[in-house]
């Protein structure tokens, strides 16, 4: 096998993202410290064609050389805008999306026994490195997603999870459109 070169790869340009159908799910990161897992949250949303990300709370926003070095341009093509309350964020989102913590609670549904309906919008939250989301998020949300494991850690990198989410939403919508 030969590894294909980038010009090979027949990926969307800018412009040609903006247009393209996007998946309809948004993400909201909230209190997220570091900026390199800001940038691989774009770079993930870029490659799902993630409708938009919201920025919330101490979340940086770009321009900023360290979420410019992890997204290598995502924040180009990606929708995002800021928001400095998450909470009120959120109320405003569950009129128009069903809202998913993702994060460890009691009655958390495991990501893989979820299935998403092809004609809702979703808004996925996901909260800061250590303390996750907050309660008060939580209680707003519709519901909790949790990523089952079963390792000796508590928890996954704020941007492995949104990949691991957003890669399975990808998938189960993909594969419900493609069977209507």
């Amino acid at each position: 096998m030969r590894k294909l070169l980038n010009k090979e790869l027949d990926r969307l340009d800018v412009k040609a993202f903006k247009e393209a159908d996007k998946t309809p799910i948004v993400l909201v990161l909230d209190n997220i410290r570091s900026l390199h897992n800001i940038g691989s949250v774009f770079r993930t949303a870029d490659a799902f064609l993630v409708k938009k990300i919201y920025l919330c709370g101490i979340t940086a926003t770009p321009p900023h050389k360290d979420i410019r070095k992890t997204a290598l341009g995502a924040t180009e093509s990606v929708s995002w805008e800021y928001r400095k309350d998450c909470l009120a964020l959120v109320r405003e989102l569950r009129e128009s999306h069903h809202c998913l913590a993702v994060e460890q609670a009691e009655g958390a549904l495991p990501l893989n026994e979820f299935k998403p309906l092809i004609d809702k919008p979703y808004a996925l939250i996901f909260g800061n490195e250590v303390k996750g989301v907050s309660q008060d998020v939580v209680n707003a949300c519709h519901s909790v997603l949790e990523i089952p494991q079963e390792g000796t850690k508590h928890s996954l990198n704020i941007a492995v999870s949104a990949g691991v989410v957003v890669w399975d939403f990808w998938c189960k919508l993909r594969e419900k459109r493609d069977k209507s």
